[in-house]
């Protein structure tokens, strides 16, 4: 018997396992004869357990945060079942990758939630991201900068019709500029990275993270219009200026964004400022996207 040319679903699920907080993305997939037709966000769940904090400063992760760690993945787990997902898969970037426990963390993990994380590098993760930009409007861009930023590190992709020609990850992040755990010499290889890999002629930039989210929001620009360098700069600046025990009331963040998202601004502003690129693009798309689009591509 031939395919169906019905419609069918089936829910993905992916865990990301970031140094600013731990994230749960389900969405549901919608297929007709091998192709994904359709897709939806079926539940989100963020937990700010803020791990690039405490390896950064420590090395390791604690036996506490350890234990927070795995009830979050315990907790997933269940929600997963309730959501009905298929196939899930738990990745770990930046702090997980660095710190010294890591192989008993994860084997802890998996003991109080049978969830197995897998440690992904820098380059695994950009690829992840970059797989957001296959098969749309931006596989027609010949020069596309994608820029990412996380609590422990920046990947830098340039992209010509779909494909990566370069890519880099880079230690520097939100958290780690909070902790003063960026190496001077990281700044440089950027901007090396930059003049060697990025042609300004005809240069589009996207941003991708939840913090470049936040002030696309604000400026309140719509979804597929960009936010210009002026408007990030005048943000950064206005949030500057109110305490940060103060920034959940005056502007909506969650606790644990309020002292992240400036530094995390300024990286962007400072890349931005590197490519000399007047705007930059926020699709809203990330890690966890990616992985749900890989795991798909596995049942076409």
């Amino acid at each position: 018997m031939g395919e169906s040319k019905h419609p069918s679903s089936k829910r993905y699920a992916a865990i990301d396992v970031g140094s600013n907080a731990v994230r749960l993305l389900v969405k549901e997939l919608e297929w007709k004869a091998g192709q994904a037709t359709h897709e939806k966000v079926v539940a989100y769940y963020r937990v700010p357990l803020r791990l690039g904090s405490k390896v950064f400063n420590s090395g390791e992760l604690s036996g506490s945060v350890v234990k927070h760690l795995s009830q979050v993945m315990l907790a997933f787990k269940l929600l997963m079942d309730v959501h009905g997902v298929a196939r899930f898969r738990t990745c770990a970037t930046s702090a997980l990758r660095m710190a010294e426990n890591k192989d008993a963390v994860i084997h802890r993990v998996l003991e109080a939630s049978g969830i197995e994380i897998e440690l992904i590098t820098g380059k695994e993760e950009a690829d992840l991201i970059l797989s957001n930009f296959a098969n749309n409007r931006w596989s027609e861009e010949t020069n596309l900068l994608c820029v990412d930023v996380g609590g422990g590190s920046t990947e830098l992709s340039v992209m010509n019709h779909g494909s990566c020609v370069a890519r880099k990850s880079f230690k520097l992040g939100a958290v780690r500029m909070l902790n003063d755990a960026v190496d001077v010499d990281e700044w440089k290889r950027i901007k090396k990275f930059i003049d060697k890999e990025v042609e300004q002629k005809g240069l589009t930039i996207v941003g991708t993270g939840g913090n470049i989210n936040r002030y696309h929001k604000l400026a309140r620009i719509k979804k597929n219009k960009p936010l210009s360098l002026a408007t990030l700069e005048k943000w950064i600046e206005r949030i500057k200026k109110v305490p940060v025990q103060e920034r959940s009331q005056a502007f909506g963040f969650k606790h644990n964004r309020s002292d992240v998202i400036v530094p995390a601004g300024i990286i962007y502003r400072s890349v931005m400022g590197l490519a000399a690129a007047k705007e930059i693009y926020v699709p809203k798309v990330g890690l966890s996207d990616g992985i749900i689009l890989q795991l798909a591509e596995v049942d076409r």
